[in-house]
């Protein structure tokens, strides 16, 4: 029994040591060959035997093989599971937990009793989300933290600034997504939405609207007021 165990510790120093050994060779020959990758975040095995990950700036994802002697950056498809391990991957890095989110950096919408809550990230010159904005207004007994997300337009950031500024966020952000009633020039402090743009390009929020529900699931696009009361319901359960 302490041969089988000291044997079995002695397959796994050298399993660990080569493991390393491989990462060591991967990050020393991109350094050198591709000097203008940016700083190598983590390598690991991918699910394709020979194929290994490289991460950078946090959820950037290329593969290479064991030597480095290639590199692309690409989809990894599953075929017999019919999955998508980049994206799978990708979706796993850039996951916003709805606790971990400064809410500080958002206002607050409530309807009834408030006691379901969505977090959604919006351009105000974003036209599906003037479209989901609409639609949404048939969802009830919800709090939605509204994150301005200005990315499409130097004029998403002065509409932004001014529904921030504004003594009424929530009215100001209704009048113009709901009613087309833009709000008045306003100024105060809009760090928050800088902080917002910020958080966003973190996490690869690359367009609006995107939902963020209280059990950590993420939804692009604007999806329909059944859709999401489906989300929220999931969400409790």
């Amino acid at each position: 029994m302490k041969f089988l165990k000291a044997a079995l510790a002695l397959a796994i120093f050298f399993a660990v040591s080569g493991a390393m050994a491989q990462e060591a060779a991967i990050r020393k020959n991109l350094a050198e060959r591709i000097p203008q990758l940016p700083k190598i975040d983590e390598v690991s095995k991918s699910a394709m035997p020979g194929l290994y990950e490289v991460r950078v700036n946090g959820a950037e994802i290329y593969y290479t093989d064991a030597e480095a002697n290639f590199l692309f950056q690409g989809i990894l498809i599953d075929t017999k599971q019919r999955r998508n391990l980049t994206e799978e991957r990708v979706e796993k890095l850039t996951a916003i937990g709805f606790d971990a989110l400064p809410l500080k950096d958002a206002f607050t919408i409530v309807r009834g009793t408030g006691k379901r809550k969505l977090a959604v990230f919006e351009d105000p010159n974003c036209g599906y989300c003037k479209r989901f904005e609409r639609d949404l207004q048939k969802v009830d007994n919800v709090t939605i933290h509204m994150f301005l997300y200005p990315i499409l337009s130097a004029d998403s950031n002065e509409k932004s600034k001014n529904i921030w500024c504004a003594k009424d966020r929530a009215k100001a952000w209704q009048d113009w997504m709901v009613r087309d009633k833009a709000a008045p020039t306003a100024s105060c402090d809009v760090t928050a939405i800088d902080r917002n743009v910020e958080i966003g390009r973190k996490h690869k929020i690359s367009g609006t609207p995107t939902l963020i529900f209280a059990d950590g699931t993420r939804v692009p696009g604007a999806i329909t007021a059944a859709q999401v009361e489906k989300y929220l319901t999931d969400a409790k359960n």
